[in-house]
């Protein structure tokens, strides 16, 4: 239950975090202009980016802590980086841009999976992340696969289910994405991740 839980949070988090960034604007662009299923399809790349991401990274984080008990110390090196990323976004000033190029002519499936795929692998912001969270996580559950699991698939799940609800509204209230209005976003985001490598950098040294 706790893994479904902060696995829910961390969802919700990091479609806030990276949210209103390049990917953002190209999922409202892609929807307005291609259409409601090619914005899911753009969706669905940024997901599976995001899966290869935590695979890639679970693997690297499962390789370097077998045989040790350094538990605590990725729980720390984990939460520090997700508190200042929260610094960052906390501070950082929104700039919507609406001069995006048009979309090329073609309408098929791949074009649009791919253009989100490597819209999520250009941003190193991204990786840095789920680097972070991995560590965090790992440090968290240690060998308990099946909570790992449930962590990863409800925070990717959450994550999916908002870009998709993004595509949705995005041309209905476009007009509310004013830069007052996303420098608020970046503020709870902001908080939001503080708090949450605060909690993960607790929960190491204590091993609750």
């Amino acid at each position: 239950m706790h893994a479904l839980i902060e696995g829910a949070i961390l969802g919700l988090t990091l479609a806030f975090l990276f949210g209103f960034g390049p990917a953002f604007f190209a999922l409202i662009q892609t929807a307005l202009h291609r259409g409601f299923w090619q914005g899911i399809l753009l969706a669905f790349g940024i997901f599976l980016n995001d899966l290869m991401i935590v695979v890639l990274s679970l693997l690297g984080s499962v390789h370097l802590i077998k045989g040790s008990e350094n538990y605590k110390l990725l729980g720390i090196i984990g939460g520090s980086i997700l508190i200042i990323f929260g610094i960052v976004t906390f501070m950082r000033k929104p700039v919507i841009n609406n001069n995006r190029e048009p979309e090329a002519d073609n309408n098929h499936p791949a074009i649009y999976i791919g253009k989100g795929f490597l819209l999520n692998l250009a941003n190193p912001f991204v990786w840095l992340f789920w680097l972070a969270v991995t560590a965090s996580a790992t440090a968290t559950y240690k060998a308990d696969t099946y909570s790992l699991v449930v962590f990863f698939s409800m925070a990717l799940a959450i994550i999916f289910s908002t870009d998709m609800l993004k595509v949705f509204m995005a041309s209905r209230f476009k007009k509310l994405l004013t830069t007052s209005f996303l420098f608020l976003i970046n503020k709870i985001a902001g908080a939001g991740l503080v708090a949450f490598g605060v909690f993960l950098i607790i929960r190491s040294v204590l091993n609750l």
